[in-house]
């Protein structure tokens, strides 16, 4: 049964133009909003990034930070630990602040915790294979981490939990505890291969100004992707319609009903009166990267992306590729590639966005990409 459209209740209607902006703004993707920050400041704001590849989220606190380098977000990952790699939101990988893991966790982990359940059989995790291998994964990491997925088969091994590393049941098993808030991801070994870590260990005692309620999560989902939809709320969380439902009344006091299209969406209070237009002719672009959570964070993206465009961001395998973004409308798609003794950008713009200002805002943006990695990096030629 499909999720029924909500009818809106607004006495304001919204254009399109104008509701792109407004989410542009709210993910820090305009001159206005991009501001000097910290990893765990603008990971805040925006309650996450997806990160199954950490270098890709990392270009995406490029996109809403200025002055941000890699070696800060390498930093802030695994010396400072204010921000923290696990599986959250939709039961993928995300990068979100310290002080945001532990409520988030108490309120999607239940969901996905206890999701897959038919896969799981086919892997053999009953409920007890998986009770048993959390409680001891949990003394595992406590007691030797960091450990990679392989080291931790090996462990888990020792204490007659046999799992075949030649098949997806240890990853599975891993992000299940993860999600029941037992390890997280740690630092990757130089070869890049990822490590896991116990979380009260990598992260102790970090507390959040949030309360792990529906309504909480609601309202900060709407303050970074506002206006945006119900069914919005609920593709971008995972969470079951009556609980995103439940989240959104209880956030209904600090939001606006305003209508898109003819459908009900919402934004923070005060959003359309502090909103401003920046100035004509200078467009907001970035170059964000794959998996980017402006892409992820609605149910549908046919606002934002062409039909043509969206064929050639998704093309198949569940890759979403890196898009050019200008006033939060996609534009175009573009790909960093090694080149002898640098790298390269290749951009490829659709037909009508072309023109000197938007061609020196690429630049711009591909500047700044080299200045954030901190090594060479230019635009191929045609």
């Amino acid at each position: 049964m499909g999720w029924r459209r909500e009818q809106p209740a607004a006495d304001v209607t919204i254009a399109d133009d104008q509701a792109l902006l407004l989410r542009a703004r709210a993910q820090r993707l305009t001159d206005e909003t991009r501001r000097r920050s910290t990893p765990d400041r603008i990971l805040r704001d925006i309650c996450g990034l997806q990160a199954q590849v950490f270098d890709a989220a990392a270009l995406g606190l490029r996109a809403r930070g200025t002055d941000l380098r890699l070696a800060d977000v390498t930093r802030a990952l695994v010396k400072e630990r204010s921000i923290v790699r696990t599986w959250l939101m939709r039961g993928t990988l995300h990068v979100v602040a310290a002080e945001d893991v532990r409520w988030l966790l108490a309120l999607v982990g239940p969901v996905f915790a206890s999701a897959n359940r038919a896969r799981h059989a086919q892997l053999g995790l009953d409920d007890a294979v998986k009770a048993k291998g959390i409680s001891a994964i949990g003394r595992i990491l406590a007691d030797r981490g960091p450990l990679t997925r392989y080291e931790l088969v090996d462990e888990l091994r020792r204490v007659n939990i046999g799992l075949d590393p030649r098949t997806q049941a240890p990853i599975h098993l891993i992000a299940t505890a993860a999600l029941n808030g037992v390890c997280c991801l740690g630092p990757e070994r130089p070869n890049g291969e990822p490590t896991y870590v116990a979380l009260d260990d990598w992260v102790p005692g970090r507390t959040s100004r949030s309360k792990p309620s529906l309504p909480e999560l609601a309202h900060r989902y709407f303050l970074a992707y506002g206006p945006a939809t119900l069914e919005d709320f609920a593709a971008w969380s995972g969470l079951p319609m009556p609980q995103a439902r439940a989240g959104l009344a209880g956030a209904m006091p600090a939001l606006k009903d305003v209508a898109i299209h003819g459908q009900s969406a919402f934004l923070p209070k005060g959003g359309l009166r502090q909103s401003r237009q920046h100035l004509p002719g200078v467009p907001n672009l970035r170059l964000l990267p794959a998996f980017d959570t402006y892409l992820l964070g609605y149910r549908r993206r046919d606002l934002a992306v062409s039909s043509e465009l969206q064929r050639r961001l998704q093309r198949g395998g569940g890759w979403v590729h890196p898009a050019v973004v200008v006033d939060g409308r996609v534009v175009g798609t573009w790909k960093l590639r090694k080149a002898a003794r640098r790298r390269e950008v290749v951009v490829e713009l659709e037909p009508g966005s072309r023109g000197r200002r938007t061609e020196q805002a690429v630049e711009r943006e591909i500047s700044d990409i080299s200045r954030f990695l901190g090594e060479p990096v230019t635009r191929a030629s045609s």
